[in-house]
This record gives structure tokens, sequence and C-alpha cells, in this order.
């Protein structure tokens, strides 16, 4: 198999992840504020890849330049992407986050061309906008109300950040492996989740479930979808480049709509399994260019 069709095959499968992720962290703030579970699991996955990193023997120190690389995919990828994500779930409505999320491609597509120099192609121009569409059908269908809320905003926030850390992951991966940059960007970024942590604590707003069920579902989110995903998310983003990876941001809120029905019983209608054929159909038109070999590039800090 190349390493572009493999590459599709973890990108399709950490959308697989992120979806079914979504209906679990909605769960779990039902048992913790939104601060101390993004903190709470990223250090999960950080103990999970610092594991990883340990038997990977020979894990070389990064260069200064491939450390600043790696702060910005730490600040913008997770710090900046995991605060206001958790704190806009939390306060906006599940068909926002959907919406919201999947103007990440299109985001990330412009930022690409803008930093990176990458062809805008019209494949990937229209697989956005038809991925786009599927959503926009997904989310509109059950009746859910549309408006901006400051929930809203900070879900963009996390949009723009997690867009943002992708041109930060495939400037790293012309030099470090995917493996290597998903170790220290998590690591890093969870080194600056604590100050966020103990701020929340201060202020009084933090929740700490006592049960032990949500602290095992925290576990497995972190340790599958977020550290296994992270490995094949940055895998993909190496091979594909950042616009491409990004298509598959897409696939996630129809994922999460068809766990929500199966997992908590939630109505489901035909619209929007016709939203989710758009949003499979924007994805291959905007990935059927994509199998041929990436040349590495890098992130001009100018």
């Amino acid at each position: 198999m190349s390493d572009q069709k493999s590459a599709l095959i973890r990108l399709f499968g950490v959308s697989l992840l992120w979806g079914g992720n979504y209906v679990a962290s909605a769960y779990l703030l039902q048992y913790f504020s939104p601060i101390f579970l993004s903190s709470a699991r990223i250090s999960m996955t950080s103990i999970f890849l610092i594991v990883v990193a340990l038997k990977m023997k020979g894990l070389r120190m990064p260069t200064p330049k491939e450390w600043l690389l790696l702060a910005g995919a730490g600040i913008f990828g997770t710090l900046m992407n995991q605060v206001f994500y958790f704190t806009g779930l939390k306060e906006s409505t599940a068909a926002n986050a959907a919406l919201i999320i999947a103007m990440a491609p299109i985001v990330t597509t412009v930022l690409e061309r803008i930093f990176m120099k990458t062809a805008l192609t019209s494949s990937k121009v229209i697989g956005a906008l038809s991925s786009l569409a599927g959503v926009i059908i997904i989310v509109g269908s059950n009746g859910a109300s549309l408006g901006i809320s400051t929930g809203d905003i900070y879900l963009i926030l996390a949009m723009l950040g997690l867009s943002i850390s992708l041109l930060f992951i495939r400037g790293l991966t012309g030099s470090l492996s995917s493996y290597a940059v998903t170790i220290f960007s998590t690591v890093f970024g969870c080194l600056l989740m604590v100050p966020a942590a103990a701020g929340e604590a201060a202020m009084g707003h933090s929740v700490i479930s006592h049960s032990l069920w949500p602290w095992i579902l925290m576990g497995i989110a972190g340790v599958v979808a977020q550290g296994m995903a992270g490995f094949w998310w940055n895998r993909g983003v190496s091979v594909m480049g950042p616009g491409t990876a990004a298509m598959f941001m897409n696939i996630p809120p129809f994922i999460a709509l068809l766990a929500g029905h199966f997992v908590l019983h939630n109505s489901i209608y035909a619209a929007q399994v016709f939203g989710g054929i758009f949003v499979l159909l924007g994805v291959f038109i905007a990935i059927k260019n994509a199998l041929r070999p990436v040349k590495p590039a890098t992130l001009s800090m100018e």
C-alpha cells in the first residue's frame, strides 16, 4: 500500500474517532468543568505519549528552530484549541459546534495558500464547499437554532487554533517524524494547560467528578481519540498536506450524528443522512487528485 493511501486510511480512522469523541466530550462535560476536563485529558494523553517515547529509542531532541515550530503547534493546536473547544461546547449547541468546526477545511486551505504557497485547486474548494453544505443540512434538519452565542465565538477560536496548528505541524514534518511531532507538541501543549487549569481552580470554577466511570471514559478518550489519533493525524498532514487532511474534519459531525443516535438514542432524520452523503462526497472530491507524492514544505516565519 502506498504512503498516500495509508495516510488517507489513517485520516479516515481519525475522523471516526473524533466523531465518537465529540459525543464523549459532551457527555463528560456533565461531570467536569471545561478547562479541567481538557487539561486532565491532555495530561493522560501526554503520559501515554511519554511511554511511547521511552520505547522509541533514538528519539532526538529538536533543534532551536524546531522548538519554535513545536511551540506554535502546542500553543495553537493544544492550548488554544482545547480551552476554547471545551468552553464553547459547554455554552453552545451541538449543531452550531458541528457547523463551526466544518469551516476548518476552508480556513486551512486559505491559510495553506497564503503561508505555504500551496496551489488552491478547484477540487479542494469544491470538496470543502460540498462538505460544508452537507454539514449545514445535518445541523439544520433538527430545527436547532443557528444563532451566534458566546460559546460559538469560543468554538470559532478553537477552529482557528486547530487550522493554524496544521501549518506548524507541516513545517515540522519536513525534518521530524510525525511520531516525534505528536509527542513533543502534545507534551509541550500539556505544560501550557497547567496555568489555565490553575486559573480555573483559583476562580472556584473547577468541577471534578468523584465517580469512576467518567474518569475511565476520559482515559480512553485521551489515549485513543487523542493519543493514537494524534499519531495518525500528524502522519496524514505530513504526507497529504494540511489542506487535504483538513477535509476529513468535515466527517466527525456526521459520525457524531450516527453515534448520538445509536448510543444516546437521539433522533435522526432522512435529510441528515442525505447531508452526510454530501459530506463524504465533498471529502472524496477533495482527495481524489491527492494520491501523489507531496514534497516537504517549510513554514515561513517572516
